[in-house]
Formats: structure tokens, sequence, C-alpha cells
């Protein structure tokens, strides 16, 4: 059965083995999609307009429960490991199997839509659901074709997404009863066990990150953006470190905020939307997020709310730190019309370093930046994870492991030869603790880092003296417009000098010990700049 207002395709849901006993609805508009929310009790409006959602015990990223299914195609090109685990093509079909039956006596909900901007290098994919604000999900999330596009839409990969489907462990293979499952060979991904809407967006990502770099394309896990000269930045940065926020800038146009593709002819997004951290979102510090909390259209993720009078309540984590906001790109005023961007003139890594060693901000040799991407540091703080008490270094190769099925340095040598044919300047930005660890000292300010990323991209850091870093080798400015200049060393804002060393030779320590992995994949003008503790 077909609803009256959906543009299905030619291209049917037998194509995918699907036999559907109850209703199909096809490329429902937004308000659509809340209104059947709304009835199926899926998700509850807030006073200003936004579909709130509660996901349940799965507030985040499964990551044990992700597999790639190891064939002919896979077996040879996957940096298999405890990032990307095999599961054999004989367990998936199990799981298909199911799958299939599960949600062929369901409502189902299709969009069929694009990932990636740039029609040279997109994957048309379709997502299948059942449930309607997981649909919505999908429409906020990747990019829409023009109606004419629908009807004849053939997918390249598609996304069966079941989260009431739960896997067997001893029967299908898997760690647990949730299940996100690629394979390549048959262009599927099968996700079930978890309401969590971020595994979509994620395993869509990872396509990608295995596909493009066979093109010759860099997939990035990173924000993008454009001044009102023309030129572009690219914002690398794990969680919590500010990719989001600081690429929202009313003073530039935003490419996108997470997921992005950079080739022969510049930076290009991957999506369509945005899905923003939004615990403790402030207005006055984030304007431009904050506003599209408060629009319908948007899906809130795991925010709590005021039942009575359904007031957002954005400093409540007590679901869970991880609350998300999930609307389109256009919900941003200055975000650019078709996605696309020129070859970046400035590459920013950020990170959150919560042991307050790191400068706050320190330009980057193009050896360094490739350090520093298979790097991929920060930390974690005391209270964002279950057992954390003190502040845990984490790293990332790609500032995206998670997500790179290839190994990181396939990643890391394309971006040394963006850097090279492109002339980027590279900054590593420190949004973490200054004057101190995580508990003794305070977050960076905004205002500071805002400050010293203006003075980077307009070229203000390009004439002041800089000094080399005794613990980490950086060259760091001594003076930036706005910004305090006992900030810009740490070793200043800190009481205890001694107590700072002996910190600042731990963590460089950390470095060291991660960078073993990639000491024989690298060139010796990387390992030359490894970062050591100055003895």
């Amino acid at each position: 059965m077909k609803n009256e207002r959906c543009i299905s395709s030619s291209h049917g849901l037998e194509n995918h083995g699907l036999e559907p006993k109850k209703d199909t609805f096809w490329n429902l508009s937004s308000t659509d999609l809340i209104e059947i929310s709304i009835r199926r009790k899926e998700g509850t409006l807030s006073k200003d307009g936004a579909l709130v959602c509660i996901t349940g015990k799965h507030t985040g990223r499964s990551p044990n429960d992700k597999f790639i299914v190891k064939d002919k195609i896979t077996e040879d090109t996957i940096d298999w490991g405890k990032v990307n685990s095999s599961i054999t093509a004989d367990k998936f079909d199990l799981l298909h199997k199911k799958i299939l039956s599960h949600l062929s006596s369901k409502d189902l909900f299709i969009q069929d839509c694009y990932a990636g901007a740039d029609q040279n290098n997109r994957l048309k994919i379709r997502v299948v659901t059942e449930s309607a604000w997981h649909n919505l999900f999908a429409r906020n999330m990747f990019i829409q074709p023009d109606i004419e596009y629908l009807t004849n839409f053939i997918p390249d990969f598609t996304v069966l997404h079941a989260p009431s489907c739960h896997a067997e462990k001893e029967l299908h293979g898997t760690n647990s009863e949730v299940f996100v499952l690629v394979n390549f060979s048959k262009k599927l991904v099968i996700i079930g066990g978890t309401i969590y809407a971020g595994e979509i967006k994620k395993s869509v990502f990872s396509l990608l990150n295995y596909i493009l770099p066979e093109k010759g394309v860099l997939p990035m896990h990173c924000s993008a953006n454009i001044s009102a000269e023309g030129k572009s930045a690219i914002f690398f940065g794990l969680s919590g470190t500010g990719k989001t926020t600081l690429s929202a800038d009313s003073n530039r146009e935003l490419i996108g905020d997470d997921e992005h593709g950079w080739s022969e002819h510049g930076v290009f997004n991957f999506e369509g939307g945005c899905y923003a951290k939004v615990i403790k979102l402030s207005q006055e510090a984030e304007p431009e997020i904050f506003s599209a909390t408060k629009r319908f259209g948007t899906i809130l993720e795991n925010v709590v709310m005021n039942p009575l009078t359904r007031e957002l309540d954005l400093d409540d984590g007590s679901l869970t730190e991880n609350t998300r906001a999930s609307y389109p790109i256009e919900f941003i005023p200055n975000v650019t019309k078709n996605g696309f961007g020129p070859q970046p003139n400035h590459i920013i890594m950020l990170t959150a370093d919560a042991f307050g060693v790191l400068p706050p901000i320190s330009k980057l040799s193009p050896e360094q930046a490739m350090y520093h991407f298979l790097s991929g540091y920060t930390a974690r703080v005391a209270g964002t994870e279950k057992g954390v008490t003190e502040p845990q270094a984490v790293f990332s190769s790609c500032f995206g492991a998670p997500f790179m099925p290839r190994n990181p340095t396939v990643y890391a040598k394309l971006l040394g030869d963006k850097i090279k044919s492109s002339g980027a300047t590279c900054w590593l930005v420190n949004t973490g603790w200054t004057g101190g660890k995580y508990g003794v000292g305070q977050r960076m300010p905004i205002k500071y880092t805002r400050a010293m990323l203006d003075a980077a991209l307009n070229g203000d850091l390009d004439e002041v003296e800089y000094y080399k870093d005794d613990n980490f080798g950086l060259m760091v400015p001594l003076k930036c417009p706005q910004v305090p200049d006992q900030i810009l060393k740490p070793e200043s804002s800190w009481g205890d000098k001694g107590l700072y060393n002996k910190s600042a030779k731990e963590v460089a320590r950390l470095f060291e010990q991660n960078f073993i992995q990639f000491k024989d994949f690298v060139d010796n003008n990387v390992l030359e700049i490894a970062i050591r503790a100055d003895h």
C-alpha cells in the first residue's frame, strides 16, 4: 500500500527484498513526518516547535557493535582491527534475512537522498526506517534531490534501519543485541537494536570514507566555512572540541559542520544538515545553533523538556551529555547555497586539552600537520563518561578513527598532497583548559579562541613574532589582537611552573607512545618532527 502524498521511485522496495504488508511512505515532507511522529508518540513538540525524541539506553554510537563484511572486495583494503571489525558474509545474511522479515511487517518510511554536494563524488542513498522521526533525521542530514529525480531514483547504497529488531549474539556473531553492519559487495547497511539516530549518519560517512580515496578525494571529519573574500577554511576536531561552534561564524559562510570531501576542485559538504551537540548551549556563545534548536523541523535528541510547559533545559545532562540537534543546514543563516567552497587556504586542527598544557594556538609545518592529523588528540574530562574521574588522553587518527575503514596513513598521505598543492597554512588550536588541568584551571574562553582564529584567518598572525614551545616543538605567537599575552603561553597561566612542565612532558610522552603505530608508514620528514619532550 502507498500513502497518496508519497513520491515513490519506480525502483521499488522489492529490489531490496522487502515485501511490505502495511503502509509505505515515500519521501514525505518534514511536516508530514513530524505529524506522523507525534501521532505515533515517537516524539513531542517543544514550546518552540522542535521535535523532542528520546533514544533510551543508547544515547550515543555503539562502536563495538559495528562490523564490515570481510570478502573479496574488502579483505585487503580495510584496516582490520579494533576499529574495523569483520563479520562473515554468512552471518550478515542471517541478520539481513531477519531485518527484511521484521521491516516487511511494519509501516515503512523511505527517503531517497544524496550524500555529497559534488555530483561527481556523491552517493545516492536510500534510507528505509520503521519510524517516522528517523526518516526525518535522514531528510535533515542528507541532501534532497529535485522532485523530478525521485520517480526514477536508483540508490547506490541502501540503509535498512530497524531499532526494534535485535541481534542474537551466538547466532549472528555480534557483541550484543545492537548491530551496525556494512556490506560493500551488496551495497547495503543494516542497523538494529539502537534508537540513536547518529548511527545512520555515521554509517554513510564510513561508506564515503572507503570509496572516495580511490578517486583521489580526501574524506574528512571536519567543518568548513568561507570568508567574505571567498577563501575557505577547514576545521578538524573530535566531538566537544568546537568544530561545529567555531565554524558557525556570522562573518563567514558555512559550507558544513561535520563531514566533507576535498577534491581537485575544492571542498564540498557530504550533508544537507547539521547534527550539533547542544549540552549547555547558550544564545550568547553560539547564537546560530541556539536559534536552530527553536525551529519547527529540528529534532532534539535526548534533550530534557518540562512536560507541562514544554520548555527546554539545555543545561540538563541527566539523560546524557551527548544531547543533539538535527536540523537542515539552511537553518543556519549564513550558509553556502550549493555546499561548495574553493581550495582551503587555512587548515585548523582543534583539540580540547583537558591537561591544560598545549598552547591555545600554534602554527604547524606541513609535516607537523600530518603528525597531528594522524594523532588526532583530545582529552576526556571527568563526568562525560562513566568511570572517568580524571582527564584522559584520547587519540583518534584523522580526527575520526571510528569512521575510517582504510589505514589512517592513506588519508594522511592525501592530506599531505592536498596541503602541498593548495599551499594552505595549518594551525593547531587548543579549546581546552588554561591555568591548569580540568578541575584546577578554566576552559579557554570562547571569545579568546574566536579572536585567535580570526587573527589567523585574517592574516594578523603572519607578521608577529613566534617562539618554539620546549615540550611540543610548536611555533606559538607571542602577540594576538584581543588576547592577553599570558594566555598565549600556557606555562604563564599556571601558578606552579614546575607542575606545568611535569604535566606537559607527560602529555608529550603520550603523543610519542601513540605515534609508534605509524612510524613504519610515514616518511622521515614526519618522523623528525614527532613530538618529544625536550630533556
